[in-house]
């Protein structure tokens, strides 16, 4: 078997969505495994640009598209992507297979999502508001409503009443309106008909296809330091994004893993609120987010910019089992005269590790530096490691040094032709 998984290394917005595109050609299934619409995957390519949040990125090859039951839908933005690929002209009978243990994201969690988070006041985690928490912690203390649900009317209606008694005395706290069991039900409905005929549990076909020697291609949401357990809590997602959620996401047994890609960019980026050690709030910072264009593609919120935190993705290589990197926006950095790379942090004078505190100890921490020399001439649209002027090679071959595994993917544009492979 061959199973690659894709993961962003940092804080999300890595671009891991040109890499699963790129890397889709040869795949023969790909699969989404957890998370929801809070992820936005980017894919510019033949087709057009498609900013993808529940669809696997690599719906543009000719592999089978599997969205596994530890993934929470939008019923509503799902169809409305289904709606906006066959559009293009992608077809997806046949190729689009979602678990029915999906969990709905329903339209209290969303109400709950953003009442919770104004809530906190200058506490805030920065939630993206698409009810993300709200439905995990509901798949967690039972009360969760799965697609299953939905094929039995009955079924769902009992489910949602006892959910309604639960959810709108919350909701009226709040001072927001209680949400009536008609037009719920109405709105659902709706858009699960539209996605309906999409409905086949994957793990058979994807156990099957592991037993006969495929290809399958593993699509993590978000990244590493928003894994609920080994990111920088509270301010992360609520679901498992490291590599052993696969199991628990789809099925298919963590061993059965053959390469593990971890995708940073040549710099690092975070959305919303909590620690960022190498965070540049000045007009170097400044520059990286207008020539990164880095806003979000779920939120259109502006992305913090900083330099490549080698600690953060040598953890994360560390956690994960990386066997190669791919490195993304390396043209981003062609006018920069000279360029830091964080090496490790110091607290209190003394060397510490990303795992050795909280989110509170992250913000104390020092970063150490080193500092190399820009390479101040254009890498846009380079296929060949060999053609990089020379000290961009040697930025990323430091990078490696200092992770510990190779660089096997270099983007230096935005389109699906603008790699070096290596």
């Amino acid at each position: 078997m061959a199973a690659t998984l894709i993961i962003g290394s940092q804080w999300g917005d890595e671009g891991k969505g040109k890499i699963i595109d790129f890397l889709s050609a040869k795949a023969d299934y790909i699969v989404r495994y957890q998370g929801g619409n809070n992820a936005g995957h980017t894919v510019i390519n033949n087709y057009g640009t498609f900013p993808l949040h529940l669809v696997p990125s690599g719906i543009f090859s000719k592999a089978t598209a599997c969205i596994s039951n530890g993934t929470v839908l939008d019923l509503e933005v799902l169809a409305e992507e289904i709606a906006m690929l066959e559009k293009a002209g992608i077809k997806l009978n046949g190729r689009l297979l979602i678990s029915p243990r999906c969990h709905i994201i329903m339209p209290y969690h969303k109400l709950l999502d953003k009442l919770y988070e104004q809530a906190k006041g200058a506490g805030k985690t920065g939630t993206t508001g698409r009810g993300i928490g709200p439905v995990y912690a509901d798949k967690v203390s039972y009360q969760g409503i799965r697609l299953y649900d939905l094929m039995n009317k009955k079924q769902f209606s009992d489910k949602l009443k006892v959910q309604l008694r639960i959810k709108n005395p919350i909701l009226k706290v709040f001072g927001e309106n209680p949400l009536t069991q008609k037009n719920v039900e109405k709105m659902i409905f709706k858009a699960y008909s539209k996605i309906k005929s999409f409905i086949v549990e994957p793990y058979p076909v994807l156990s099957k296809a592991a037993k006969n020697n495929k290809h399958i291609l593993f699509e993590a949401a978000q990244a590493v330091f928003l894994d609920n357990d080994w990111g920088t809590y509270p301010y992360v997602t609520a679901s498992s994004i490291t590599t052993g959620g696969i199991n628990a996401g789809c099925g298919i047994p963590v061993q059965n893993i053959t390469d593990v890609i971890g995708v940073v960019k040549a710099y690092t980026t975070r959305v919303g609120e909590g620690p960022f050690p190498t965070e540049l709030l000045d007009k170097e910072g400044a520059y990286l987010q207008k020539k990164g264009a880095e806003f979000g593609a779920t939120t259109g919120r502006p992305r913090r910019c900083g330099w490549f935190d080698a600690e953060l993705v040598r953890f994360a290589c560390e956690l994960n089992g990386f066997t190669s990197i791919a490195i993304t926006k390396l043209d981003v950095l062609d006018t920069m005269k000279q360029i830091k790379i964080c090496t490790g942090y110091t607290y209190r004078g003394k060397p510490v590790r990303y795992y050795d505190g909280d989110a509170e100890f992250l913000k104390k921490i020092k970063p150490v530096y080193k500092i190399l020399p820009g390479w101040q001439q254009s890498t846009k649209g380079i296929t060949q490691f060999e053609k990089l002027p020379q000290k961009a090679q040697n930025y990323i071959k430091e990078l490696e040094k200092l992770i510990g595994v190779k660089a096997i993917y270099i983007s230096t544009g935005p389109k699906r032709e603008e790699i070096i492979a290596r």
